[in-house]
This record gives C-alpha cells, sequence and structure tokens, in this order.
C-alpha cells in the first residue's frame, strides 16, 4: 500500500491510500476555502457524568446533494470537490465539519460551578472507500477491503499519539434512514478526547470480571461461549466469527470478532485482516438479502483506549441495522431514549437463522 498526504486549499491533510506503487498524487486542490472552523465546546453533564459536545457549525454542512454534487466524488475540469485527484482508491481527510478538532481558538468560560466546559479538542476524518459513487463497501472486492483496514489502522495509530486523544472510533453510516447526509460510500474516525459512555460500560464490566475471574478477558470469554453454542453464529472463518449477542439491542444486531484478544485494529496480524474481508463481505451481503433491498446500517469498530485499560479491550465490530422487516423501522422512543432500556422486537436467535438463510 503507497501512503501520500497533501494538504487541501484551506490547510486540512488528505491521504491518499492506494494499491499501486506507481501513482502521482500531485493534484493540488485548487478550490478557494475559508478557514476551518474552531474546535468545537464541551460541557460536563453532572447528573450522567458524561460530556456533551456543542458543534453548531456543523448545522450548515452538506446535505444529501446531487450526484453530479458530491464533495467525495474524484475532482474533474468541472467540478472540484474535497478529492483533488481524478481518481483514488482509498482517501481520508479531515472533516470540513469536525465535531471535534485541534484549532482551539480560546478557552470557553464557566458556566456553571457544576457544567464544566472545555474545547473539543480531537480530530474528526472521513474515510472514502471508493472513487465509485454508486457502489457500497458489500460491493467492493476483498483487495479494497484489506486497503481500507490498512487505513483504519494508519489513522488509528497515528491519532492514538495525540496527547488530548483518549480513544479512536473508526465507523460507517449507510441509509438515509441512518441519518447520513452523502450518499457516496465512506466511514468516520473520530478520535475522541474522553472516554465515550458506551465504553466506560464496557470497561466497567470487564473489569468486574476480571476481578471475579483472576483477570480474564470478558469478551473473549463471551466469544468463546457463543461459538460453543452455536445457535447464534452466522459466519466463521480460521481468524473471525460473527455472530448476533445474545442480548441484542437491535433488530438485526452481529458482532464480528478476530478469535485472538487484540486491543485494535494495528494489532491485528497480515492474516488476521486477510482474512476479515471475505467474512465481512458476505456479512454485508445477507444483510442486504433479508429483505431484498440495501439495508441501512451501523458498522462500529470497538477498539481499546488508547492510555487506559488497554488489557480489558477486545477488538470488535458491531453490525446492526434499525431495520425490523421490509417496511419497519426501529425508533429509539421513550424507553430507549430517555432511559437507555432497549426493547427489542426479534429474537436474536431469530436474526441469526434468518441471516444465515439469506
Amino acid at each position: 500500500m503507497r501512503r501520500t498526504a497533501i494538504r487541501l486549499a484551506d490547510g486540512r491533510e488528505l491521504i491518499y491510500f492506494d494499491e499501486r506503487d506507481d501513482v502521482v498524487r500531485d493534484q493540488p486542490d485548487r478550490r478557494d476555502l475559508p478557514p476551518p472552523p474552531p474546535a468545537s465546546q464541551l460541557r460536563y453533564d453532572p447528573l450522567t457524568d458524561e460530556w456533551v459536545a456543542l458543534a453548531v457549525h456543523r448545522q450548515t454542512r452538506t446535505f444529501l446533494p446531487p450526484a453530479d454534487q458530491c464533495p467525495l466524488c474524484p475532482s474533474t475540469e468541472q467540478r472540484l470537490s474535497e478529492i483533488p485527484a481524478p481518481d483514488y482508491a482509498v482517501a481520508v481527510f479531515e472533516n470540513r465539519f469536525p465535531a471535534f478538532s485541534q484549532r482551539v481558538v480560546d478557552e470557553p468560560a464557566e458556566i456553571t460551578p457544576l457544567t464544566a466546559v472545555r474545547p473539543g479538542r480531537g480530530r474528526c476524518e472521513v474515510v472514502c472507500f471508493t472513487a465509485d459513487h454508486h457502489a457500497s463497501f458489500a460491493s467492493l472486492p476483498p483487495r479494497r477491503v484489506r486497503t481500507v483496514l490498512d487505513a483504519l489502522a494508519d489513522r488509528t495509530a497515528v491519532l492514538g499519539e495525540l496527547p488530548e486523544v483518549e480513544q479512536v472510533f473508526c465507523f460507517e453510516n449507510r441509509g438515509v434512514e441512518i441519518g447520513v447526509t452523502l450518499h457516496h460510500p465512506h466511514g468516520q474516525i473520530y478520535a475522541y478526547p474522553f472516554l465515550p459512555p458506551r465504553t466506560r460500560a464496557l470497561l466497567a464490566a470487564a473489569r468486574r470480571h476480571a476481578d471475579r475471574t483472576g483477570g480474564r478477558n470478558l469478551y473473549a470469554d463471551v466469544l468463546a461461549a457463543e461459538r460453543a453454542a452455536g445457535e447464534r453464529v452466522v459466519a466463521t472463518n480460521e481468524h473471525w466469527t460473527a455472530y448476533v449477542p445474545a442480548a441484542a439491542r437491535w433488530p438485526f444486531e452481529v458482532h464480528v470478532a478476530p478469535h485472538r484478544p487484540v486491543p485494535d485494529i494495528p494489532a491485528l496480524t497480515e492474516a488476521e485482516r486477510d482474512a476479515f474481508a471475505p467474512l465481512y463481505l458476505d456479512l454485508l451481503r445477507r444483510f442486504d438479502g433479508l429483505f431484498g433491498t440495501p439495508m441501512p446500517y451501523i458498522a462500529a469498530w470497538h477498539q481499546a483506549p488508547v492510555r487506559v485499560d488497554r488489557e480489558l479491550g477486545h477488538l470488535h465490530l458491531q453490525l446492526f441495522s434499525t431495520r425490523r422487516a421490509a417496511d419497519k423501522l426501529k425508533y429509539l422512543a421513550g424507553s430507549e431514549s430517555a432511559m437507555g432500556v432497549f426493547i427489542n422486537d426479534i429474537a436474536p436467535e431469530r436474526a441469526a437463522a434468518l441471516l444465515r438463510a439469506a
């Protein structure tokens, strides 16, 4: 893989990840762009012990443009985009409308004695999987999936070195039902300056399990139990297993986990990275085959924090959809949104059977 970094017209970084060594990436960004926005503001909620990011500039971000105005397609003589090159394999760049960034203008003032405030230091990046606007991740060849995985490994390692970053989160949102604002196949990376609530909950459970069992890894034990039971396993190979969690929150939710406990994507071996593509592509095609229409989904890589409790983590990809039937979506209503208590309409065992048959 060839890695080439350039600067866009407003100073943001763009990195090409190419599958050929003879590619030249010297096309300049010829746009006249305003400076990037300053970092967001983080406000502490003392009632939940959580941080909330206020990124008001994101209200003006690009929203579902037509294909001929897509900012993630390659640039042409007639239209300049975020990608200056006329073609690319995988491209990663700093988000123009970031929730977190390193462009801190000033320290925010105190709101109340109980509401701490600080800049939203960190970084947000966009990962373009292909130059083909009409493709999807499921349509990518295995080699391209490997390139994407290598790019995520690169970015996880680099962003994890930033002094303010506590966790690197790689994810893909797919489908307007999920809330995507761009149709072009792409994912995102958030380098958080704090540990998100989900990660804190996972770590707390893992720590309790380790204390009870003399240091055993909770996720590794759960994965072993699911593989032994087999009923909720959707697909498996030498290095990975895809299974529906026994307590799945979403109508169709699958975890894809390496058999060897590793903290993050950079820790995967060459063989593990190669083995991921065929299993994951098969899983995505099963998702799309369930109802004979493209499935909206979120694909979320859960990686260990970069500074603390790395031994408690176990890398895994959580893939889930809000669709519960061909003509029905799962909405987060009162119990889920207000209280955080999920009520699933489809038994995990049934979901696994449907996916195996798709």
